[in-house]
């Protein structure tokens, strides 16, 4: 049944907005364990005190949760070193950032992004009503941030700045940032997304806590769904000056992140020295997974994320199918590359040696 004009009609914005594609759930093939590296999952179940704070919320889970989610802000206001007033709540960083562009935005203005990047961008931006400007990676999979401050116009009222970038791995510096927020106009908000943060390594990347406290249009992204291991729950934050994170509030959905999710983060902040033997590995396994790639001869951009990127371009189809073909479900996008996350250590095995036998069938 079609719609008539003389029914109710949905935003025609929904009739261009690209679809937000979740990573596939493995395939099963006969005699092999089935792997899903396509989400960007941390593989490790919860941790036990993060489960027994969940079992005991659950017995609260037929009242409102804290609208204000004021344990948890005051928790990251201690983890962070500052104050509670300047953080936002809500469901996954990706929520906090619909926030941020609701708060910002008004119809038709622009909002500035390096792509490919984090897939949301044009979704949220879209259905703010305002217009995504896409500026193209380097060559070398990393932001071009010189181009991105060439691009702002008196419409410009955020930039999204994704370090380590989703999906390449790659990060900005803290002197290019620095740099940067040098020729951004101070009205216009820069939000440093850092979903992947704690993965990261590599002593150039950015202090955004730091440049936060010295740049008033600043906005640090943070999520609890990657490192800490709570995807499943949705609550990510964003750390602002005071007047912007009111803001974020108030664009929130009201009591939008649960009980149990505001228990859980909590939780987690509490038991993070466990969490941080967890990362280690993943970035140890990480590291492997890109030694072993680059002594069979792959030439892919260095990872600070949980994740490594194949910029494989036309072959992206074909090397997704062939990962499917062995139980391992990575992320395709479209004709740019291939994103598979670091998760099992067999899972790892086997993208490499999927990997390998792409390369010698192809030289």
């Amino acid at each position: 049944m079609t719609m008539g004009h003389d029914l109710p009609q949905p935003r025609a914005v929904l009739g261009g907005l690209p679809a937000y594609k979740p990573g596939k759930p493995p395939t099963p093939v006969a005699g092999l364990t089935a792997y899903k590296i396509s989400s960007n999952e941390n593989p490790y179940a919860p941790l036990p005190s993060v489960l027994d704070a969940v079992r005991c919320a659950a017995e609260r889970m037929n009242r409102y949760p804290d609208m204000g989610n004021t344990a948890l802000r005051e928790a990251l206001s201690t983890y962070l070193g500052v104050p509670a007033e300047w953080i936002a709540c809500g469901t996954g960083s990706v929520a906090v950032l619909g926030q941020i562009v609701d708060a910002m935005c008004d119809a038709g203005d622009e909002v500035i992004y390096a792509w490919r990047s984090f897939e949301a961008y044009p979704i949220v931006v879209a259905l703010a009503g305002a217009f995504s400007v896409q500026v193209p990676l380097t060559k070398e999979h990393r932001h071009d941030l010189p181009a991105m401050a060439a691009a702002v116009t008196d419409s410009t009222k955020v930039i999204l700045v994704c370090t380590p970038n989703n999906p390449t791995g790659t990060i900005v510096t803290d002197t290019e940032l620095r740099t940067f927020l040098g020729r951004v106009p101070p009205h216009v908000l820069v939000v440093i997304d850092e979903a992947y943060l704690e993965f990261g390594t590599d002593p150039a990347a950015p202090d955004a806590l730091a440049l936060l406290h010295e740049h008033p249009n600043v906005v640090v992204l943070r999520t609890f769904s990657k490192a800490y291991g709570l995807a499943g729950l949705r609550v990510g934050y964003a750390v602002a000056h005071p007047e912007i994170a009111e803001a974020l509030r108030m664009t929130a959905t009201p009591f939008g992140v649960n009980l149990l999710a505001q228990e859980a983060a909590v939780a987690s902040l509490a038991a993070r020295d466990e969490l941080e033997v967890r990362v280690k590995d993943l970035v140890a396994e990480r590291d492997r997974v890109e030694a072993g790639l680059a002594e069979q001869g792959w030439v892919l951009p260095p990872s600070q994320a949980n994740f490594v990127w194949f910029p494989l371009g036309e072959d992206t189809p074909a090397f997704a199918a062939a990962c499917e073909e062995q139980a391992l479900t990575v992320r395709p996008y479209a004709v740019d590359g291939v994103r598979a996350t670091i998760g099992e250590p067999e899972a790892s095995d086997r993208l490499l040696d999927i990997a390998a036998a792409w390369r010698a069938a192809r030289h």
